[in-house]
């Protein structure tokens, strides 16, 4: 039965609770995956009760249960789960905390901000990331300087989800962090700016050691768009990663960097048949006739995908 079903009947909801009282841990949780599929609200606070089970195959479809509740109400169950001793359980919890898209959600969670364990508070910031409350600011501004980095980490995520050009300053600072994991959120979250200054930074972190914080300041500079950043794209063009090379196509072709045109051409000749396609789009999307060539040259690769975007590319310099 899917949630677009609901029982017809209490007697039906009645029957279910029943069974969550049975001696029997596989017929309890048989009974909350019931419950879940009524897609009825009335049925939460039974969910609720089987939180608290004593069985922790119970406890976790409870918490997947409540993922599947998006309101403050489910909130409640998932913030009891968070921080059950089980890890399976507490990480389904974090997970649904995660998927909750009601506001009022915040006032919930926001109390797990001090929680002792790290997990907890970590999970609490990931919850509340894309609710885009006022008041997580200033913890998650204080939680940028946490020891543990997962907690930085989504604490800068909150950051990022505001969106708000007075915190530049400690997102520039996050992508000096030690922790490679942290500085790449920090080169993604200054992609809403349109500042020299942020722009400035994502484009010292596209020299990172880590290819994942570069890979993240290649796709945050074709998203600010600032023409500055154009020959550190191209000078990435050339990095050992692909995935480095591929956002850096991109954001030349977003940034319809002409002078970039001889660089993205060398790279139709690459081995990857995504860096040749990349390429070929970041071509097309520059318009450049000048790359007519180097597109004939290609229009009849081995690999269709690449093909479809060659022959695009080239409805562009027409």
């Amino acid at each position: 039965m899917s949630a677009l079903e609901p029982f017809e009947s209490f007697g039906d909801i009645d029957e279910i609770v029943e069974r969550l009282n049975d001696a029997d841990r596989g017929v309890r949780r048989l009974a909350v995956i019931d419950l879940a599929d009524t897609g009825r609200q009335d049925v939460l606070p039974h969910l609720l009760a089987a939180a608290e089970d004593e069985e922790a195959t119970v406890r976790l479809q409870a918490a997947l249960a409540f993922a599947e509740f998006d309101a403050s109400k489910a909130a409640s169950g998932l913030i009891k789960l968070v921080i059950d001793k089980e890890s399976s359980v507490a990480q389904a919890a974090a997970d649904g905390l995660a998927e909750i898209k009601d506001p009022a959600a915040a006032e919930l969670i926001e109390p797990l901000l001090n929680h002792e364990s790290a997990f907890v508070r970590a999970a609490a910031f990931r919850g509340l990331r894309a609710l885009r409350s006022p008041t997580s600011l200033r913890p998650a501004l204080a939680a940028m300087c946490d020891e543990n980095p997962e907690v930085r980490a989504q604490a800068l995520g909150v950051v990022a989800y505001l969106k708000l050009e007075e915190t530049l300053p400690s997102l520039i600072a996050a992508t000096r962090d030690l922790d490679a994991g942290v500085r790449a959120v920090a080169a993604s979250a200054l992609s809403f700016s349109s500042q020299p200054a942020a722009a400035a930074a994502v484009a010292a972190a596209l020299g990172d050691e880590n290819w994942q914080v570069r890979m993240a300041a290649a796709d945050s500079l074709g998203r600010i768009g600032q023409a500055s950043a154009v020959d550190v794209l191209i000078a990435a063009l050339g990095d050992e990663y692909w995935q480095v090379q591929q956002k850096s196509l991109n954001a030349l072709g977003k940034l319809k960097a002409n002078g970039a045109v001889p660089a993205i051409s060398k790279l139709l000749q690459s081995e990857i048949s995504a860096l040749r396609k990349e390429a070929a789009a970041a071509l097309g999307e520059i318009a450049d006739p000048a790359s007519r060539d180097a597109l004939m040259e290609y229009i009849s690769d081995a690999d269709p995908d690449v093909r479809k975007m060659v022959r695009w590319a080239l409805t562009r310099l027409d």
